[in-house]
């Protein structure tokens, strides 16, 4: 096996260990929060409140060609770019094994296109008011490309792992009667389901919306699919379904509401968005992530006994393990230890490090790692 090859096989064992469920774990009354963990929280989460504040400042600052951006990931037209300094070449190498920081240029080709979430620590104090809830299937994360004629679904390393027609504008030749015409989309696919679910829009009919805020993104996003007919259903020219996720408020009777649905789907986490952020490729504060089970003691409410808040096995365990490696980053980064200082920057934070303990020996703990949404 080749140097690469063994690069990218690990790269892929880590993403699924880390998005199957690593996070605050619950505590023994899924009631209220666990001490602890909400003694260490508090102390632990200006950080991110800051960093929002700062990524809604920086966006409506700064002016990104998106319109280009978008016609390049559509036509595969990277002309130009490759001229840029050489100064840059090391910098890009690097983002190549990291996420994106949204304040920096767009990300070339195809890798990094997605924008990521960080795990939801400190809980915003408006998060009625300015957010939203997308209840996430379990499945991997997809970059879907709809132009000339055909759709393309790439990976977050920006590999291609499929190529067929679909009813998306764009999407096949029968639709295809303009190379303007092309769709951008952050998709999760469920190979179970042989289906499509759409997270976000970023470009319709040739029409960016990088730089639009949440809330008009996924009120575009289905009002524009409710007007393809046929995109929901398998067939011979849509061999896959494209189906929008549904978003909900984030006040307490609504998060229990949610929690209480059935879904069409194996459920993996819950997506909490800020309504006024744009999309930005890379990871962000801006976009919250909690397993379904950790919604109690991380918001504070009393939610019903549900199959989606039932505490996994290793819960317990993994609440430990977050507890003290937060501890002892804490002391790290109070002793101004470079690499503490500079994960707190970047939002890189120690939870997204920590592994799932999963029960010795279980095939079914195996595949369900594997399984899990990248995020």
């Amino acid at each position: 096996m080749t140097r690469g090859r063994r690069a990218g096989v690990a790269m892929e064992d880590l993403s699924a260990a880390l998005a199957a469920g690593l996070g605050l774990a619950a505590p023994n009354s899924p009631a209220a929060p666990h001490p602890r963990l909400a003694a260490y929280k508090a102390r632990g989460g200006p950080g991110q409140a800051e960093r929002r504040q700062r990524l809604l400042r920086l966006q409506r600052e700064r002016r990104l060609d998106y319109v280009n951006h978008a016609r390049r990931l559509a036509e595969d037209d990277w002309a130009g770019m490759e001229s840029e300094g050489e100064d840059e070449d090391g910098e890009d190498a690097e983002e190549e094994e990291m996420d994106v920081d949204a304040g920096k240029k767009l990300p070339k080709r195809y890798a990094n296109q997605l924008m990521l979430s960080e795990w939801l620590v400190d809980v915003p104090l408006d998060l009625e008011q300015e957010w939203v809830v997308v209840v996430c299937p379990v499945g991997k994360r997809a970059l879907v490309v709809a132009s000339r004629g055909t759709t393309a679904a790439y990976t977050k390393s920006g590999f291609c792992v499929n190529r067929f027609p679909s009813l998306l504008p764009g999407g096949n030749w029968h639709n295809s009667t303009s190379e303007k015409v092309y769709c951008i989309l952050d998709c999760i696919y469920n190979e179970a389901k042989q289906t499509y679910y759409i997270l976000d829009v970023m470009c319709w009919r040739g029409h960016p919306v990088y730089d639009c805020q949440t809330d008009f993104r996924f009120f575009w996003l289905f009002s524009k699919i409710q007007e393809e007919e046929g995109l929901g259903e398998k067939s011979r020219i849509n061999p896959f379904k494209f189906v929008a996720l549904q978003n909900f408020p984030c006040s307490s009777d609504s998060l229990c509401k949610v929690l209480a649905m059935d879904f069409p789907f194996e459920v993996d986490g819950l997506l909490f968005y800020h309504k006024q952020t744009h999309y930005t490729p890379g990871s962000t504060p801006l976009v919250g992530w909690l397993r379904p089970y950790m919604v109690p003691e991380i918001l504070g409410l009393t939610v019903p006994a549900t199959v989606l808040t039932a505490k996994p096995d290793y819960a317990g365990r993994q609440l430990q393990q977050i507890i003290e490696s937060k501890k002892s980053k804490k002391l790290a980064a109070e002793k101004g230890h470079p690499s503490s200082v500079a994960a707190a920057r970047n939002g890189h934070y120690e939870l997204e490090h920590l592994s799932t303990p999963q029960p010795a020996n279980s095939p079914e703990g195996r595949d369900e790692v594997v399984s899990q949404m990248e995020n």
